[in-house]
């Protein structure tokens, strides 16, 4: 199915992308495509509105936004589970339909602005999710650096936010299944260390507390807003200064 809008301040200008009903989990019989998005723009002709000379064509690259989990109702609210609640608010405030399966994920097809974006919830348990980002970057041709993954970190406080280019080993059934390669963006949500000696499975899959759950609803919407602007803007300034405001945000002057 071919789906399309048309931006009216722009003019002309379509975005259009396949979206993909299919759903068998094996992307082997899915034909590839490319996802992105063209626009002509061009200087109207004083004397005939109509008529556009110097057609500039721009393209968008995708990106494919990954958000880790557990599925499954007993994991809903969990620490573990963040990357999910992120996904889920993007797509709320976006409008974006999650209502697809393909490469074993919940996706959905839409845009940020005029920037085609796909999200992507993994329906393998957390340590599989590279059987889904590998497919769908592969199928999409989405390339490295519009890769972003959302994951809990505990090496941060609860509720501050890292945005980053690239990472480190983490994630290693993603690492796997994108050929070995690390250099691909990460949006990092900290949810704190055990408390004394818990343990830290029993940690991640326990829920917030309500302090701790206000301090992870507000990091969301603001994460949101990241997003936006990393998709339309990349790695800028404005990343750099909402990183720097992240780290500092529980301290008082």
């Amino acid at each position: 199915m071919l789906l399309s809008c048309t931006i009216p301040t722009v003019k002309p200008f379509s975005l259009s992308y396949q979206n993909p009903t299919s759903h068998s989990l094996n992307p082997s019989k899915h034909k590839k495509f490319n996802f992105k998005v063209s626009a002509a723009a061009a200087e109207p002709n004083t004397d005939n509105d109509n008529n556009y000379n110097n057609n500039i064509k721009l393209e968008y690259t995708p990106w494919l936004i990954v958000g880790l989990g557990n599925p499954g109702n007993k994991y809903h609210g969990t620490r573990h589970n963040v990357g999910f609640e992120m996904i889920d608010l993007i797509s709320k405030e976006e409008k974006i339909v999650m209502n697809t399966i393909q490469s074993k994920a919940l996706v959905g097809i839409g845009s940020i602005g005029e920037v085609p974006i796909l999200l992507a919830k993994p329906q393998g348990y957390m340590n599989f999710s590279g059987e889904s980002v590998g497919p769908l970057a592969a199928y999409y041709q989405v390339p490295l650096r519009h890769i972003l993954l959302v994951y809990d970190e505990m090496s941060l406080p609860n509720g501050v936010l890292r945005l980053q280019p690239k990472g480190g080993h983490g994630v290693k059934s993603v690492i796997e299944h994108l050929d070995g390669r690390r250099e691909f963006p990460r949006f990092c949500i900290g949810i704190g260390d055990p408390p004394g000696t818990m343990d830290m499975k029993a940690f991640l899959l326990q829920k917030f507390s309500d302090v701790e759950r206000k301090e992870i609803d507000a990091a969301l919407e603001q994460g949101v807003d990241a997003v936006r602007s990393l998709v339309l803007n990349g790695f800028n300034d404005r990343i750099t200064r909402f990183n720097l405001g992240q780290k500092y945000k529980y301290n008082k002057v």
